[in-house]
């Protein structure tokens, strides 16, 4: 599934409303007394298998977005397949299991813990006495060391992208023998064991020229299962064969090729036996899954698999995949003598598919709404929180999920998820969806239905961007599917929920929008109603301007479902621009975010959608802050003290008075919540730390400035043959283990 993510690494936030730590601190009373924790929602799905079961030899081909810029984990532009890479080929102290818990890694480190507290932390590594570089050096105190400085962000010719840790380390030196490693730290560090994984050898971080330059292209020293082979930028290769010098269990295949394919030219490359494992999008995964049922349903005749998908067979798979009715493709394909073709071709793919299944979980990483509180209407922490109140999340989630045969169950927390020793469902601290309640929020602020608009020619939106029409031109959206098939050209090219193009009164559509032009009011088309359970949440304790102070009326014109009142203040309707992006593998996102549309009119707020491309959707429109809702990705953590601190930290001003936002790109953060994740990192007592945690994600969701919706599908094809590959889940893969099931065995 192609969403917008980023990354976890960085720093800061802005707007700051007391009244979301004041309000969220009675919820969390009971935090530390129970393991909210549980077990992840789905499991993960990777056909174990005993090594012994796996044949030795063979070449894994694996899918990768693209060749990595960059071999050194620590550069700003190192990516996923960067990380895939040093999984493979370097040491790692330790490695995340199934719950995504880190678990030490016995072939580098025998233990590993905290020996001193006071006056100073300190942590005592004992290293495995097999454990060498592939040039036969033994790993040692002196790779940690050149590592520590250069990670330490003293030295400014270093290029790191990140020195969270490493900072706070005071000295490392040898202890009673080459195998031991003493880290004394400045300050206490709850997350050491985020630490040296990957740790490279002092060969790389030595000096900065090798750090900056030296492992971009090339690793000439690795301790890993398999080391580097070649980098082939011109044809999207990188080769990894097995290293000779390895003290553990061999690899199993001899190469693992990471293979540069596009999302969407991933079904042909496994059709094409290019590819052996690859991520794909929904849609290639229901080509598979109806491929390996054609074959599981009929059988493998003596032509090969796949040989029972009939034409009959292929054109209703081809219809499927295609979003057609099967009746109407049997008429198009006997029509059109060109789509002959086409199906020919798919019935090929289909046949070579058979042989492929689709193993499905949930990726460590969520969805959330962002909403921009940096300016307009959702500077107000009220305003905010009635969006929150407004979404059905378990709506939302079973959009993306149930089609998929994925559980969907809603997030419960920004900082973890579930089955993570963090994870406690902290929704409470904001509430269920509540559309009285929502309404209430948007009255107690102000906005009210019925009021008149102030007009200049052309509509003013009531979102941070200012003129409707504007955005369009200047971020070149397009207007929906909806807008086209009824447009005449005059539409300014967004689609505004709220404000579509049905007749009225009988008259002609195009009548209809020329009277929109030349009459405006805060009026609009109620959206159609959505089926879902209301969960009320109110608190008598609420601090004025968190929630609506008890009794507030909702607006008039709400009581009625708004059939025709959208909200208004200070002559400026309530709209709220929402980015979505515009490419093929973005689909779900636009789903949930037309959905979330529709549930935020039914509270009286019009939402103007600007689908964008998605090259500049991060880097144009969420980083810069030019949106008021957005949907996108994080990453979750197993050391959310460190890596979720600069997602939710408050804005501060920087050297030059501008506003340091750093990857809080909703401008939403609280002092307590600072205050929460220093406590945290510090606090070397699990439990403590857990519970610090819990409370800082409450006081998270107290702000509304983002709304954690659903985790992520992992939907990955895979050779029915491949053993201990596919939907890892949360675990890191073991690389040495993968490999293809000995038929013989």
């Amino acid at each position: 599934m192609s969403h917008t993510r980023v990354g976890p690494h960085a720093v800061m936030r802005s707007v700051v409303f007391l009244t979301a730590g004041a309000l969220a601190v009675p919820a969390l009373a009971a935090c530390g007394e129970k393991d909210e924790a549980g077990k992840p929602v789905a499991a993960q799905d990777i056909a174990p298998a005993a090594r012994d079961r796996i044949k030795d030899g063979g070449t894994l081909r694996w899918a990768v977005d693209a060749v990595p810029e960059t071999l050194n984990t620590f550069q700003a532009d190192a990516g996923a397949a960067t990380s895939r890479i040093a999984g493979a080929v370097l040491p790692s102290m330790y490695r995340l299991d199934a719950t995504g818990r880190p678990q030490r890694n016995p072939d580098f480190l025998e233990s590993a813990k905290v020996v001193e507290r006071e006056p100073r932390q300190v942590v005592l590594y004992r290293l495995n006495q097999q454990a060498v570089w592939s040039d036969g050096r033994e790993i040692g105190a002196a790779d940690f060391v050149a590592q520590w400085r250069a990670l330490s962000g003293r030295d400014t010719a270093y290029w790191t992208a990140r020195n969270a840790g490493y900072d706070r380390i005071e000295k490392i030196e040898r202890g009673k023998n080459d195998l031991e490693v003493r880290v004394t730290f400045s300050k206490p560090y709850a997350d050491w064991k985020a630490l040296f994984s990957p740790l490279y050898s002092k060969d790389v971080t030595g000096t900065p020229d090798s750090f900056n330059d030296g492992a971009r292209g090339k690793l000439k020293v690795t301790a890993g299962p398999f080391t580097v082979k070649k980098v082939d930028r011109e044809e999207g290769d990188v080769t990894l064969t097995r290293n000779p010098r390895w003290w553990g269990a061999p690899a199993k295949v001899s190469e693992l090729v990471l293979r540069a394919v596009p999302r969407d030219k991933r079904a042909a490359e496994l059709a094409a036996g290019r590819l052996d494992l690859a991520e794909i999008d929904p849609e290639e995964s229901q080509r598979v899954t109806l491929a390996s049922q054609d074959k599981g349903g009929h059988g493998a005749s003596a032509h090969g698999p796949g040989a029972a998908m009939t034409p009959a067979r292929a054109l209703r798979s081809w219809a499927v995949a295609h979003g057609s009715d099967e009746d109407a493709a049997d008429e198009e394909t006997t029509a059109r003598k060109k789509r002959r073709k086409a199906i020919a071709k798919y019935t090929d793919q289909q046949a070579a598919l058979a042989g492929f299944v689709v193993r499905k979980s949930l990726e460590p990483s969520f969805t959330q709404l962002a909403l921009n509180g940096a300016e307009g209407p959702l500077a107000d922490e009220r305003v905010r929180r009635a969006v929150a109140r407004a979404l059905d999340r378990k709506e939302l989630a079973g959009a993306v999920l149930k089609p998929l045969g994925l559980p969907a169950v809603p997030v419960g927390s920004h900082l973890a998820l579930s089955g993570q020793p963090a994870y406690a469902d902290g929704s409470g601290a904001l509430g269920g969806q509540d559309t009285h309640e929502a309404r209430a929020l948007l009255a107690d602020a102000g906005w009210v239905a019925g009021g008149p608009v102030t007009e200049d020619g052309t509509e003013k939106a009531a979102g941070s961007r200012g003129e409707k029409g504007d955005t369009s031109e200047k971020d070149g959206t397009k207007a929906s599917d909806e807008d086209e098939k009824g447009d005449s050209g005059d539409d300014d090219g967004t689609y505004i929920v709220g404000e579509d193009d049905k007749p009225a009164d009988g008259k002609p559509a195009d009548a209809d929008r020329e009277q929109k032009k030349r009459t405006k009011s805060a009026g609009g088309h109620a959206a159609e109603p959505l089926d879902g359970k209301h969960f009320v949440h109110k608190r008598r304790d609420a601090a004025q301007g968190a929630y609506a102070p008890e009794g507030t009326a909702a607006p008039k014109g709400a009581a009625k479902g708004l059939a025709g009142g959208v909200l208004a203040k200070d002559g400026k309707a309530l709209t709220l621009r929402f980015v979505l992006p515009s490419g093929p593998g973005s689909a779900p996102l636009r789903t949930v975010g037309e959905r979330i549309a529709r549930m935020l009119e039914r509270v009286g707020i019009r939402t103007e959608i600007s689908k964008v491309s998605d090259e500049s959707y991060f880097k144009d429109h969420i980083a810069s802050g030019e949106f008021d809702l957005a949907l996108y990705s994080w990453p979750a953590s197993a050391y959310p003290a460190t890596d979720a601190r600069p997602i939710y930290a408050k804005p501060v001003p920087g050297a030059d008075g501008a506003l340091s936002v750093e990857q809080n790109y909703t401008r939403v953060g609280t002092d307590q919540v600072d205050q929460l994740f220093d406590q945290a990192i510090g606090e070397l007592d699990d439990k403590a730390r857990r519970s610090l945690m819990r409370k800082a994600d409450a006081r998270i969701w107290a702000a509304a400035g983002s709304i954690p919706l659903y985790q992520r599908p992992q939907l990955v094809a895979a050779r029915a043959d491949l053993a201990n590959a596919g939907a890892f889940g949360f675990q890191t893969p073991v690389y040495e283990d993968m490999g293809f099931l000995d038929k013989s065995r």
